[in-house]
């Protein structure tokens, strides 16, 4: 708490007794105040009336107690407290800078001389928006076309074929990137462009909060997933088999944490190397966590579970063992993760996206299960991780993006009495004047010429089972564009609807975002295939 007088010359911190703003006799220049990390223009009014209250800086409250004054001449009768109240994200995040900076050594003349000012955010053009995307997304295109290619060998291998409920861990498994390394990408970009993770200290816990995170909702996220195969999988039809689901549940847990951990490291390097080259994080974190996501967890998850199936012949321990190992490191994380203020929140408020977006994505996962198992519709697994990563990674963008946004313009989230806003058309979300739009139109301009040319590559690869006919092209790409416009639209409604909630964007709308993104484009992709099947496009023999 702050407290100022209209006579008095300076600003005292009454919550830690030092005085923290020389206030400049009228006429001088204006003082800045330091508010976690943030720098603010301090004006003296006239009266106190004059203060101005704009939403989520300062506001004059009332005092209910003053300090006694030894000498009554002192005591100044016009006073007030101006209550700053952090506007960027992640209020106890900001409440540790806090805290840090009241721990520091400083001057007790903090003079305007020696307060810096905030440089001014960098205004981003559509070229530059899409020259920044256009080299992540298409790595991250070619990630989910190695991806696909792989499950379309994989598809046939023994574990796929004995137990093809692994279909179903496949979307389940694969949105781990968008449940929990975009979401931490997401998190760390909008720290590191407001300025909590300038410092070595700051960073570093960050960074060790994040980890340990995500390898929590990665083993918890795991263990569902295989509930969720078992479920949709064996108990409609009655057929139930205890050894089969145990393996799912090891092959499940082990992939998404040793995924996790692989990629945690990978993104934290990403964010650090982009605030060094001068680069916003939010155009190219996403995409690249995408592009290694797909690849890394398919190959886990088809490796680990051959493994175990192999080991279900010899050994009956081989698999609960393995299960319980993962299952049992996590209290470790868990204390690690309290440790840190914006981890210890999502720790405990940040399970719903994860389990919803898992359910979500398991759906999909049904979807390619009941679809490639059937011998005429196999050509659809090379390209079910290229239309799911593609629209995965072009949301998650700017839902990141949208996110940055009301951070860094100091937005309040969660007003007590928010002005009621109409929902947002779907003109407004994509030829809008503000720079949401903007970037909402690159990437969508991005989404023809991406597939086109991943579908080249699949073909020069002679990956699938599918010739790329002018009518197979048609139809994929009409619904890759169905599919990428409808997540625009949704990111530009959800994210601004969880900020005005109080719920913070990065946390929560990523999840659900990709896995509407695995929802859609599964199902989108699959109602072409049985189109074309009916009206006489079929050709399933390619790549064989």
């Amino acid at each position: 708490m702050v407290l100022w007088s209209k006579d008095q010359d300076k600003l005292s911190d009454m919550s830690t007794g030092t005085e923290r703003i020389e206030m400049k006799k009228e006429g001088a220049p204006p003082a800045f105040h330091h508010s976690n990390g943030s720098v603010h223009p301090v004006i003296l009014p006239d009266s106190p009336e004059e203060v101005p209250q704009t939403p989520g800086e300062y506001e004059l409250t009332e005092v209910t107690s003053i300090p006694d004054h030894s000498d009554p001449e002192n005591e100044r009768p016009d006073m007030g407290v101006l209550d700053c109240r952090p506007n960027a994200k992640g209020q106890r995040e900001e409440d540790a800078l806090l805290e840090n900076a009241s721990q520091s050594n400083e001057s007790d003349d903090t003079s305007t001389d020696q307060s810096p000012v905030p440089p001014a955010p960098l205004k981003e053009t559509s070229f530059s928006i899409g020259l920044q995307v256009l080299f992540p997304f298409l790595l991250a295109g070619f990630g989910t076309v190695a991806a696909g290619m792989v499950l379309d060998i994989v598809q046939h291998w023994t574990v796929f074929t004995e137990v093809t409920e692994v279909f179903i861990l496949v979307p389940a498994l694969l949105g781990l990137k968008g449940n929990l390394e975009m979401t931490l990408a997401s998190r760390l970009s909008t720290a590191a462009n407001i300025g909590q993770m300038d410092t070595a200290k700051d960073m570093w816990k960050m960074i060790m909060g994040n980890l340990a995170l995500i390898q929590v909702q990665a083993t918890v996220v795991g263990f569902l997933a295989s509930i969720a195969a078992v479920i949709f999988g064996w108990i409609p039809e009655g057929n139930f088999k205890m050894g089969h689901a145990i393996l799912l549940c090891a092959s499940s847990v082990a992939t998404a944490f040793i995924a996790s951990l692989l990629l945690g490291l990978i993104m934290i390097g990403v964010i650090i190397a982009s605030r060094k080259v001068g680069i916003n994080p939010d155009n190219v974190a996403t995409p690249i966590a995408a592009s290694l996501g797909d690849l890394i967890t398919l190959a886990l998850l088809a490796g680990i579970s051959t493994g175990l199936y192999k080991e279900l012949e010899f050994n009956d321990y081989a698999n609960p063992m393995v299960c319980a190992f993962f299952v049992a490191l996590t209290p470790i994380w868990v204390l690690i993760a309290r440790r840190t203020p914006s981890t210890r929140e999502v720790l405990y408020s940040g399970w719903e996206p994860v389990i919803i977006a898992m359910a979500i994505s398991s759906v999909g996962g049904l979807i390619l299960d009941k679809t490639v198992s059937n011998p005429n519709f196999a050509g659809m697994a090379v390209f079910t991780p290229v239309i799911n990563g593609v629209g995965g990674n072009l949301v998650a963008v700017q839902a990141s993006r949208i996110s940055t946004y009301l951070h860094m313009n100091a937005l309040p989230i969660a007003e007590p009495d928010p002005a009621p806003r109409k929902c947002p058309t779907p003109w407004s979300s994509f030829f809008g004047s503000g720079v949401n739009s903007r970037s909402a139109k690159v990437l969508f301009l991005l989404v023809a010429p991406g597939h086109l040319v991943f579908l080249y590559t699949i073909n020069s690869m002679q990956g699938g089972h599918t010739t790329l006919t002018s009518l197979f092209i048609a139809f994929y790409l009409a619904a890759a564009l169905l599919q990428v416009v409808i997540l625009l639209y949704l990111a530009d409604w959800m994210v601004n609807w969880m900020w005005r909630r109080g719920m913070n964007p990065d946390n929560f709308s990523i999840p659900y975002l990709t896995a509407l993104g695995d929802l859609l484009g599964t199902g989108f992709l699959a109602l072409c295939f049985h189109i074309l099947w009916l009206i006489g496009d079929r050709d399933t023999d390619v790549g064989d």
